[in-house]
């Protein structure tokens, strides 16, 4: 079986082909800038890259130019789009309805479709990647996999907020959590790697990027999550805030910052570009803090300290922890930042070898001392994998679901 992994932004179309149950990618592409005149595919398969400038004025458009790119006889993926016998869509919110993945149906769309007012930017456009899909693929089974479905296991003390009841009742308004399915593709992994099974063990899972969150996870379970109604609760990030006294946003309201700007400060301008003033991309930073900028190396200590603060909080409530994952763009890469976010938790046995971490780098691996309690490890994720997994088996019963 051939899975399509489909991920709709609305302004991208990201895109890759999974040979299953191998696991093995075929080829995937990205075509970005849709809407505006000088819209860019590029598709990278079979050692070959194809790349092309031109008008994208819409999804449709967009759709059409993914099949003219799967289908190229020179650096194509696949000879015909019969060869697709699946096709897997990352959807971000399932709202309260799902809590796994689940084969697209009227039901399943009448649900995403409820669920846009909780994700105004992200679930209209996964609807259009779905009914493009199903133009362009007829009759071939379609799967959402939710990025809010592994934390639907949120026991209520995680998930409300200290606000007046009707708020969750009426609105419902409630922590949610996100990048589900990272966090769930990477303690997969975790396990193989430790030699554990999951109904004794206990994880925490950092997805650190330019979005990120923190997750505990018991027993194969999320039981709390850093990132909440929206994704910007939580972590300082890249742009984002994270968490703040919310009688900022009134104090500010009050010195003629309307609703809008404040909502562009908060999810744009915030976090590690508005601390450090001078980018979002942490490379930038620790080149600037290197060179004495005191504003750099703030920003740098504020970031580790938020996120040793989420860990420790966690390993408490979880009182035994055998794990610590490091994962997305930070977490896999930043060397340095690892280091620095591990030195402090020594007393609640959490030892990183210096050594082990420099040698494994951006690779999967395990960077703890070999007498710490808790095993530090750092695993790419893949989430265009896991909704192949998800698709196929949820296709196929008999396809194997671990990761090879």
């Amino acid at each position: 079986m051939n899975v399509l992994v489909v991920n709709c932004g609305s302004s991208s179309l990201k895109y890759e082909v999974y040979a299953m149950p191998q696991q093995c990618s075929l080829g995937k592409g990205l075509i970005e800038r849709i809407g505006l005149s000088d819209g860019k595919i590029t598709q990278k398969a079979k050692g070959k890259v194809l790349e092309t400038v031109q008008d994208i004025p819409d999804h449709t458009v967009a759709f059409e130019l993914m099949v003219k790119a799967l289908l190229d006889k020179n650096a194509g993926i696949i000879a015909s789009t019969f060869e697709i016998q699946g096709v897997g869509h990352r959807v971000v919110h399932g709202g309260e309805q799902y809590s796994a993945s689940v084969l697209i149906d009227a039901q399943v769309i009448e649900a995403i479709k409820e669920n846009c007012e909780l994700a105004p930017l992200h679930n209209p456009a996964n609807l259009i990647g779905i009914h493009e899909a199903q133009r362009v693929f007829p009759g071939i089974p379609q799967v959402a996999v939710f990025d809010t479905a592994f934390h639907q296991s949120l026991p209520p003390s995680a998930y409300l907020y200290g606000i007046p009841r009707e708020f969750y009742d009426k609105y419902r308004i409630r922590r949610y959590g996100f990048h589900g399915t990272s966090h769930r593709f990477v303690a997969g992994l975790a396990l193989t790697m430790m030699k554990r099974s999951p109904e004794n063990t206990n994880l925490i899972t950092c997805h650190l990027g330019n979005g990120a969150s923190i997750t505990a996870i018991q027993a194969g379970k999320s039981i709390d999550t850093s990132m909440g109604f929206t994704p910007l609760e939580g972590l300082m990030m890249g742009t984002r805030s994270g968490d703040l006294d919310p009688s900022i946003i009134f104090y500010l309201e009050e010195r003629g910052f309307d609703r809008q700007k404040l909502h562009d400060i908060l999810n744009k301008k915030s976090g590690l570009l508005g601390l450090s003033g001078i980018s979002s991309d942490l490379r930038d930073i620790e080149a600037a803090s290197e060179q004495g900028n005191k504003d750099a190396t703030q920003a740098l200590d504020t970031y580790a300290y938020r996120i040793r603060k989420f860990i420790g909080a966690y390993a408490a409530n979880l009182i035994k922890l055998d794990g610590i994952v490091f994962t997305g763009g930070i977490g896999e890469n930043a060397v340095k930042m690892r280091e620095r976010i591990c030195s402090k938790l020594e007393n609640i046995g959490i030892h990183i070898s210096q050594e082990k971490n420099r040698k494994v780098g951006g690779d999967a691996g395990i960077i703890s001392q070999a007498y710490s309690p808790t095993t530090i490890l750092v695993i790419p994720t893949n989430e265009e994998l896991q909704i192949a997994l998800d698709a196929a088996q949820i296709i196929n019963p008999e396809f194997k679901t671990v990761v090879l």
